[in-house]
């Protein structure tokens, strides 16, 4: 793959690939101005609901203000772009529309938003890239089945977690070893009752919205990314939330392996997780029968076996997102996407709740997110991590308690409920 050669010929023929970003907080800024430095690949229209912060992003990097058009028009985004203005939104959708626009990437979090960009960029056969893989574990399977369909991609994004942990997934499968164990480290246990309140002083520290640090405190960033591996790979959670033991990276391969081994998995072929001395790297813990590959890998200092670690010690999030924009507009090539229903993120509550309250989003002081296999969640009635924000409690539920389809209606009004109703049809 020669990706380097194919951008700085773009850059080359006055040709970039042109991307559109919805949602310019930490994690879209971040990628405007990786884009800015590198051959081939322009963001050329921020939609966000604040205004003021493409504007400052754009502004950033040297884009002139006379050379940033404000517009909610497609036409007149068109015409901008193609003169070599930038162009600020404040419609998300008006972005699939543009045809000079060659793939959008949705950095929001939220997943109804997720899921109207990506419908919408699917029904105009431009490539959409999700860096909200709150949408993907939710209705990804629909929306990668309608872009097979449609002759577009639609991809979570590289450098997120899921992303890379699916790299090393293909490259051991693509040498013919056994994955044991895929997984991530995180930097801290998880403290299921974060709130924003609790998590606002180190997100002020660390120039962070406190309701995204709550749902990394409160574990469920880290449901959601390990049900993507789950859902992209056919590994399985071993127990609901995962095991994630204290584990450095010289003990993953002694403890992220089968219990008659030593370790904690029950089977082979999980995803899990590590609160040892392993972020911001991902892992797979690899096995093989054949004697002479034993004899190379201790020949090649991977140790003596049976298990073996594979570490990336980095993943870089936004600043790696444009590979994946380009592997799909150049190769059209995903990251990584639902295979099937192997795990599901299920709402469980962080309080006390009452009938007929309405509940916040991710990361609020109403739930957190724990990764199930997908039939046990089935069999509970479990509600859909990305199908609680707005939705209403139908009785009085307890701390700890699982949201189910007898205690919670989810708000049927939002276009991610009904694209699930639509994924749920679909043959198992």
């Amino acid at each position: 793959m020669q990706l380097l050669n194919h951008l700085q010929r773009r850059q080359a023929e006055g040709n970039p690939i042109r991307v559109g970003l919805v949602g310019c907080g930490q994690e879209g800024s971040g990628m405007v101005h990786i884009t800015n430095q590198m051959a081939g690949l322009d963001t050329a229209i921020i939609a966000d609901i604040d205004l003021n912060r493409p504007l400052a992003t754009f502004q950033r990097i040297g884009i002139a203000e006379q050379d940033i058009v404000k517009t909610n028009h497609p036409g007149q985004a068109a015409d901008a772009i193609r003169t070599g203005k930038r162009v600020v939104t404040e419609d998300a959708l008006l972005l699939p529309q543009i045809e000079c626009v060659d793939a959008v990437v949705e950095a929001t979090g939220v997943t109804d938003v997720g899921a109207q960009v990506a419908w919408h960029c699917i029904l105009n056969r431009k490539h959409v890239v999700m860096l909200n893989v709150e949408t993907d574990v939710t209705v990804g399977l629909f929306l990668h089945q309608m872009a097979q369909r449609s002759g577009c991609v639609y991809t979570v994004s590289t450098g997120d977690e899921p992303g890379v942990c699916k790299q090393l997934f293909d490259f051991s499968r693509v040498l013919g070893f056994e994955v044991v164990c895929l997984g991530k480290g995180k930097n801290n246990p998880i403290n299921y009752y974060a709130t924003p309140e609790t998590a606002r002083e180190e997100a002020e520290r660390k120039n962070m919205n406190p309701k995204m640090l709550a749902a990394f405190q409160d574990g469920t960033k880290t449901m959601v990314e390990m049900a993507a591996m789950a859902n992209a790979t056919g590994l399985v959670p071993d127990t609901p939330g995962g095991h994630g033991p204290k584990a450095d990276l010289a003990d993953l391969n002694k403890v992220l392996v089968p219990q008659e081994d030593g370790g904690v998995l029950s089977r082979r072929g999980c995803v899990d997780y590590s609160t040892g001395k392993v972020a911001p790297g991902v892992f797979a813990i690899i096995a093989t029968e054949d004697p002479r590959v034993v004899e190379d890998l201790r020949f090649y200092a991977m140790g003596d076996g049976p298990y073996y670690t594979l570490y990336r010690p980095y993943h870089l999030c936004s600043i790696e997102t444009p590979i994946a924009v380009a592997e799909a507009v150049i190769y059209g090539e995903s990251t990584l996407v639902p295979q099937g229903r192997v795990a599901e993120v299920v709402s469980i509550a962080k309080r006390d709740l009452k009938a007929g309250q309405k509940v916040e989003g991710i990361g609020g002081r109403d739930f957190f997110g724990r990764m199930y296999a997908y039939t046990e969640a089935k069999a509970a009635r479990g509600i859909p991590m990305g199908l609680t924000a707005g939705g209403t409690l139908l009785r009085d539920i307890a701390k700890d308690e699982m949201f189910t389809e007898e205690n919670f209606q989810p708000d049927t009004t939002q276009f991610v409920y009904k694209l699930r109703q639509m994924q749920d049809t679909l043959p198992v």
